[in-house]
């Protein structure tokens, strides 16, 4: 698929924060998705090990939820792990996998955070301006931000908060097991980005497309 090339992935980390505040200025995060119009959706992950960081892609059809292509990628990792820079870390070889699909998935669901970050620029949110697709992000973890949590059932939510601003939402997922968080990255909406995880979610806690991409990316101890 046909991906920009917005920047360079080696710089310093005080140039790093410099170019994600200037990306964000970029975000559209008020479109809300056709989901009428919704087909495919990929799910992306990173696994890093031992040195080296493999990527995985997996599209998905729905309402099935049936696998219709794979990519992956693997390169020595560039970097060690900065907070709030983990798109500089695992970017690259995810671009590297979404450069092989031959599918065009209509929504990118990335393991990792979307707008939940200080400047906005998780890594479905920075991907999503390199693929100029819908992306949202699935964290599984408390980044940053405040929130009540939500009721122990299936589709309960609350909104997360970081500075004044709602960020994104605690978004249970299956009852009574830990929520994710949920927020857009790029070209979506809250509302249509969390029913959109939703469909993708049967019995376990994460959606399908990224539950697969996870699979497919692991990569076996030395």
């Amino acid at each position: 698929m046909k991906i920009a090339d917005l920047h360079s992935w080696r710089l310093s980390p005080t140039a790093a924060v410099s170019l994600q505040r200037d990306l964000a200025q970029r975000l559209v995060d008020k479109v809300p998705l056709d989901l009428r119009q919704v087909r495919q959706v990929a799910g992306v992950d990173v696994s890093v090990r031992g040195g080296l960081s493999r990527a995985a892609v997996v599209v998905m059809r729905l309402p099935r939820l049936e696998i219709i292509e794979t990519a992956r990628a693997v390169e020595a990792t560039r970097s060690a792990y900065m907070p709030g820079l983990l798109a500089f870390r695992e970017g690259p070889v995810a671009l590297a996998a979404l450069r092989q699909l031959n599918s065009e998935p209509d929504v990118f669901l990335f393991d990792g955070m979307g707008q939940i970050h200080p400047r906005r620029m998780g890594i479905a949110a920075h991907l999503g301006l390199w693929l100029g697709r819908p992306t949202i992000g699935c964290g599984k973890s408390h980044y940053i931000g405040d929130y009540q949590p939500p009721a122990d059932l299936k589709g309960a939510r609350s909104r997360l908060v970081y500075r004044g601003e709602e960020l994104g939402v605690v978004l249970r997922t299956r009852a009574k097991v830990k929520p994710i968080y949920v927020s857009v990255g790029h070209l979506a909406d809250m509302e249509t980005a969390v029913e959109l995880v939703l469909r993708c979610t049967t019995r376990f806690r994460l959606p399908e497309p990224i539950r697969a991409a996870h699979k497919a990316a692991a990569l076996s101890p030395r």
